[in-house]
């Protein structure tokens, strides 16, 4: 951006919005005069796509965010397009094509080659996959890694064996590489739902909720029968719903099946047999039947509240501390699909 153009930008009139406009789109399309208005726009979401990562950086102040954030609205209305046109999206980054341009390195592009495989490598590149899908039911994922790899190889225009490769990355926790490898399935067949499936499960867990929906959406829009998108697509909005809850509602896990879980009732059960704790809990009882004039008020009950609930807490640790772990795990995260998909 020019630096006069980015003083303006944080002004919202609608004038200086427009010459922002303007501006961004001259900079952009004068240097790319011969290319077309798809390659355009694939390159105006790719500046919008980094943009958005640096409004996550904290080496910005709130103000250099904020124009950050116009800067992108301005891209968006120029070329028309928005987040949603995840089709738009290319791989490497427009950072890594960057540090590659000033590092002489070679880059490896998510999108199809004019290579053609013969038709033995492609019988071969089938055996390999099939190999990597049984490394996976074995859960050997390294494995199965290895032998996606090897396919891709022989057949890089095959959008299947990128996808089952992320599958396998993430088994081993490795989103990002996972994140990559369904660009490229992406790039290779746009209508492959399965890759933006994999794709949202990636981004899920690296807590990008709000980007994992966008592909969850995609993913369901062309797969509509799939419950599976579905279910992952109304877990990733409750995860923002919950964020964006100011009263901390929902605390991440399933109260109705706690309540009917065979261990918890059993431990409740015994716990309230302590007389320490049937005293406390008389206590307060009294305490809100007598009200305000026995000299109870909201702190004493609340004081009550506290150490009934910490020795319950602390009591419950002892009894089963495999339930407590599991209580714990369950509020950290939801589960979402993915454990259990088939692979092509």
């Amino acid at each position: 951006l020019r630096p006069a153009a980015a003083v303006r930008l944080r002004s919202h009139s609608a004038l200086e919005l427009r010459v922002g406009q303007l501006e961004l789109g001259e900079a952009i399309t004068a240097t790319a005069t011969v290319v077309t208005m798809s390659e355009l726009k694939r390159l105006a979401y790719s500046i919008i796509d980094f943009l958005r990562e640096q409004t996550k950086s904290q080496a910005w102040t709130s103000d250099e965010r904020e124009s950050l954030e116009v800067a992108m609205q301005c891209l968006e209305n120029v070329f028309k397009i928005s987040s949603q046109d995840i089709d738009l999206a290319v791989s490497p980054s427009l950072t890594e094509i960057f540090s590659a341009a000033i590092t002489k390195k070679e880059l490896i592009w998510n999108t199809p080659s004019d290579f053609t495989p013969s038709a033995q490598d492609v019988i071969r590149a089938e055996q390999l996959k099939n190999e990597g899908n049984n490394y996976i039911k074995e859960e050997n994922y390294r494995a199965a890694i290895d032998s996606y790899t090897q396919a891709i190889e022989l057949d890089p225009n095959n959008a299947v064996y990128f996808c089952n490769r992320a599958a396998a990355q993430s088994k081993l926790n490795n989103y990002t590489a996972a994140i990559e490898d369904c660009k490229r399935a992406i790039a290779i067949d746009p209508d492959y739902s399965k890759a933006y499936g994999r794709m949202g499960l990636a981004l899920t867990s690296l807590n990008k909720h709000s980007e994992a929906i966008t592909y969850y959406k995609k993913a369901v829009e062309l797969d509509p029968e799939n419950g599976t998108f579905k279910s992952n697509l109304k877990l990733a909005e409750q995860k923002i719903g919950e964020a964006s809850s100011p009263t901390g509602a929902g605390l991440g896990f399933d109260l109705a099946s706690l309540l009917n879980n065979p261990s918890f009732v059993s431990m409740a059960a015994s716990l309230m047999q302590n007389p320490q704790l049937q005293q406390l809990i008389s206590g307060m009882m009294s305490n809100a039947i007598s009200g305000p004039a026995a000299g109870v008020g909201g702190l004493t009950d609340m004081g009550s509240l506290i150490q009934a609930g910490q020795q319950f807490a602390q009591q419950m640790q002892e009894e089963n501390p495999e339930l407590i772990e599991q209580l714990r795990n369950q509020i950290r995260s939801r589960s979402f699909s993915g454990s259990n998909e088939d692979h092509s």
